[in-house]
């Protein structure tokens, strides 16, 4: 047997290529390459796809990618091509849709056997290496497929032939639903799932979806209903109560594997708490309850303290395991705390975060407010000592990766984060970010996916742009610095140059500059993050609101057109969209802040809604100043109250209290 102690990843960039460059696995970056040589050798494909923090893409990589044995099999009759989900969404995206129309169900990793030509003919996720009772080991699924493909192949090519012409169709377009009908079905579809006591909706596991949160806040928002809050506000309480919350270090862990968001899956992803920011910032706007205003602060300064490379960019993930453990990092025991604290203030931390002998998770504890009342953090020289401690103790890998999409997203929680604190760090911080992205992220002005160590890599897809301009146009109503909308509406012109789809509506998730795949993708669903359609609904909404171009008007109708039409059968899975749809058939009031330069009204975004909309002009015959000082208008549905110089008196929606 011929091992392979050094593979073609090793030449990559990908953390998670490099995490399997060592395996006796002969891997294949995706590329013609690897697809020449199964064709020339008449070989099937194994494609595995997944991400460098992924725990269930660990335990696989340690069970059959570092096993002779499967190695073995997998370089003598496949051609084994290695994925970074993170770098390619579009490859992901096309055979994610494939392992969901044929099992029901997707996740990380992903593992696909395809034909030479990319078709995929079966599709999986985690496998274990042997056959436990009724689920099949990837050691006997690999000699089934090579005996399948020696002796019956013609089989496999005609599924394979049938499941690409299948996910390849389109729905049947429904009839346009009206959006108060869609609004209404996913409000009721939460309720009934809504877990009143625990919060969160469903039993478990429990996921943050933080647009869907948002959402519930805009409807609330707009129309009222104390149970809408209700559902935001228990659920964003019983989070950071949790162990999904990192009671010392800051930050959200991915989601919670229980009912009480107690024992979270301990990786930390940019995008869930980019999201979150934005949740707890709309939620103190709501309520003014300042626990939220804190939560959001802590979380920022989680991610500038701990996921924030030297040119200022986001790093994308934290992992789950430590050593080869998962959660280790996060784990301690009484006495450790005690060792750290000394014994009185030792004694008195355990007690709040329930730190015990018997423990709460596999015979240790993760530190968490579950059973008390007092939801206080500890004070910042005892998080600073305990941190110190962590880090010392176990080495937490982070995935170093700048992704165009996920910084899109922080920026645009920085800035909401700004808007509602003042806090100058938070602006500078996103300002900062931003200028890291225009650096080393758009091409020709055109964007790239991201980059590592000054490496760029990939054209960027739809989510590149839509999070950026996302992100521009948060940036611009923190700020009303007039470049940040310039700059959203120069993306979002090539956005629609690129990725529109001017026959049948809605964008691809690729565009003419990205490789062509088996079938082009078009999401209209959310998934952890909303879906680039969603955001880009919201987008050409407030681009229209900021311009008052009929050109964006017109995208923006036939954008939420296309929405409607596309996702009646589940409009829960829809947040975001939801939460732009509803803000256009509530239209927030709009402050039109008029005077000779943004500078001048830096305070503006401070004293205002944050559902109100921001335009910044200069005087002209519609908006005269009044007495010759900065001039603000708040107008609703086009039409304005009487003009003022005092930001006090500006009108305040009803449901602040």
């Amino acid at each position: 047997m011929t091992t392979i102690t050094r593979n073609r990843l090793h030449e990559e960039k990908s953390p998670y290529l490099l995490q399997h460059a060592d395996n006796p696995v002969d891997w294949y970056p995706w590329g013609a390459e690897a697809f020449r040589k199964a064709k020339d050798e008449n070989k099937p494909v194994f494609l595995s796809i997944g991400y460098s923090t992924c725990h269930w893409c660990h335990v696989m990589a340690r069970e059959s990618f570092s096993d002779e044995e499967v190695a073995s099999l997998l370089n003598r009759y496949f051609v084994p091509i290695k994925v970074d989900k993170e770098e390619r969404p579009d490859v992901d995206g096309v055979y994610m849709r494939v392992c969901q129309t044929l099992t029901g169900s997707g996740g990380w990793p992903l593992s696909i056997f395809l034909t030479p030509e990319q078709k995929p003919f079966l599709a999986g996720t985690y496998f274990p290496k042997d056959t436990v009772m009724n689920r099949m080991g990837f050691l006997d699924i690999l000699r089934y497929i090579a005996e399948q493909w020696e002796n019956d192949r013609e089989r496999l090519l005609e599924n394979a032939d049938l499941i690409t012409e299948h996910i390849g169709k389109q729905e049947d377009t429904a009839a346009v639903n009206g959006g108060e009908n869609l609004i209404e079905k996913a409000v009721a579809d939460f309720a009934e799932n809504f877990d009143g006591v625990y919060g969160g909706f469903g039993i478990a596991p429990k996921f943050p979806t933080p647009h869907n949160l948002l959402f519930l806040m805009e409807r609330y928002e707009a129309v009222g209903g104390e149970y809408l809050l209700e559902m935001v506000e228990t659920t964003l309480t019983q989070m950071y109560r949790g162990g999904i919350f990192d009671h010392i270090g800051g930050g959200f862990c991915r989601y919670a594997t229980d009912r009480y968001f107690l024992v979270p899956h301990f990786e930390k992803m940019l995008y869930d708490n980019a999201l979150l920011i934005l949740c707890y910032a709309e939620a103190y706007e709501i309520t003014q309850k300042e626990r939220y205003r804190e939560i959001a602060k802590r979380t920022a300064d989680f991610v500038l303290n701990e996921m924030t490379g030297k040119n200022h960019g986001f790093y994308a993930a934290q992992d789950a395991d430590s050593e080869g453990e998962e959660g280790k990092y996060y784990l301690f025991t009484p006495e450790e705390i005690i060792a750290v604290l000394g014994e009185e203030e030792g004694m008195g931390f355990n007690r709040r975060f329930d730190i015990s002998q018997k423990g709460n998770f596999e015979g240790k504890n993760i530190p968490n407010l579950l059973r008390t009342e007092d939801l206080s953090a500890a004070p910042a020289k005892t998080l600073q000592a305990l941190g110190e401690y962590r880090k010392e103790r176990t080495r937490l890998f982070t995935d170093d990766k700048i992704l165009t999409a996920w910084n899109g997203m922080m920026i645009a929680a920085l800035a909401v984060l700004y808007r509602i604190s003042g806090e100058k760090t938070y602006r500078h911080a996103a300002e900062e970010a931003l200028s890291c992205l225009k650096r080393y992220a758009v091409k020709e002005k055109t964007l790239l996916v991201g980059m590592r160590e000054e490496h760029t890599f990939g054209e960027g897809f739809l989510d590149d742009y839509a999070y950026l301009i996302f992100a521009l146009l948060q940036l611009y109503e923190g700020t009303l610095d007039e470049t940040h909308l310039l700059d959203a509406i120069n993306f979002c012109d090539i956005a629609v140059d690129h990725y529109l789809d001017k026959n049948d509506g809605g964008f691809f998730l690729s565009g003419r500059e990205n490789e062509a795949l088996i079938t082009p993708v078009k999401d209209v669903y959310d998934a952890a993050i909303p879906c680039g359609n969603a955001v880009m609904s919201f987008n050409l909404l407030l681009l229209a609101d900021l311009t008052r171009d009929e050109h964006y008007q017109q995208l923006a109708e036939e954008q939420l057109h296309f929405m409607k039409a596309n996702v009646g059968k589940q409009p829960r899975a829809a947040g975001f969209f939801l939460y732009a749809l509803n803000r256009n058939l509530y239209p927030p009031q709009e402050i039109v802040c008029v005077g000779e330069q943004a500078g001048a009204l830096e305070n503006v975004p401070l004293k205002t809604d944050l559902r109100a909309t921001l335009l910044m002009k200069k005087p002209d015959e519609y908006y005269p100043l009044l007495n010759d000082e900065a001039t603000y208008y708040v107008c609703q549905n086009r039409t304005c109250l009487p003009p003022t110089n005092d930001l006090r008196k500006l009108y305040r929606h009803p449901h602040k209290s």
